[in-house]
């Protein structure tokens, strides 16, 4: 395994209920939730993002609850991906990219751009994200169509300086893309709520490990319902850190 690759690793949000107590302390007060995650874990994948654009102050108290180390990815808003699907987003991204850019600063991972599963491929749709997406910053895209899945679009991303996002995801492929630096574990077969297996996280892992030219990796954990993403995500993190 790639000594070299610094892992970011952790779960897809934080604030569930149901997490409490079998990760979060009993008596822990909801406004410690972070930072206690972020004792545990070195990564956060936001995805109340997705929902709405958060204010200002809300990420700058997430910079604060959080030690130095420690990374946000975060999820571009599902008006720009799935309400105008990329067409007329222009200032509403170089907005969103502002925020975080300037509240989480130093702590900004990836921006992850996640599609609806009827956004099919069509070389404008490519050509929509391609000539967009500010690549200056960590870009990540996740397809939930299978028609993404081709050498083609491998291709035009990397030229773009754009990451694919390699997914474990019910009835789509779950190889590990050429290039992959950003895993997301969703649930299989029931989607949100299955664990994953040892070997399988430590398969993805090794095939990630594999990929020429990656310092820095990130996974993730969105098989959140009952706290099942926090045995995965600190497995992930063991055998990484063991690779040190």
């Amino acid at each position: 395994m790639a000594e070299s690759i610094h892992w970011n690793i952790g779960c897809s949000g934080f604030s569930y209920r149901d997490w409490k107590p079998a990760f979060y302390p009993e008596k822990l007060p909801q406004r410690e939730w972070l930072h206690y995650y972020s004792s545990q874990f070195n990564s956060l994948e936001a995805n109340t993002t997705f929902y709405h654009i958060p204010r200002p102050a809300t990420l700058q108290k997430w910079f604060e609850q959080t030690p130095d180390e420690f990374s946000f990815s975060v999820k571009a808003p599902r008006i720009i991906t799935h309400y105008k699907k990329m067409t007329g987003t222009r200032d509403i991204l170089m907005s969103f990219y502002e925020l975080v850019f300037r509240t989480l600063q130093y702590k900004l991972g990836c921006i992850l751009f996640q599609f609806p599963p009827m956004f099919s491929y069509t070389a404008e749709r490519l050509e929509a994200i391609t000539g967009q997406l500010d690549n200056s910053l960590c870009n990540v895209v996740e397809f939930r169509h299978r028609s993404w899945w081709s050498p083609q679009v491998y291709q035009a991303l990397t030229g773009a300086g754009i990451g694919f996002c390699s997914i474990s995801y019910p009835g789509l492929p779950d190889e590990v893309v050429p290039g992959t630096a950003y895993f997301r574990f969703h649930g299989v077969p029931e989607i949100y709520k299955s664990p994953y297996t040892e070997a399988y996280i430590q398969s993805v892992v090794h095939r990630m490990s594999r990929q020429p030219a990656i310092r820095r990796a990130w996974i993730y954990f969105n098989n959140t319902m009952a706290a099942t993403a926090i045995p995965n995500a600190r497995y992930a993190q063991d055998i990484t850190r063991k690779s040190d």
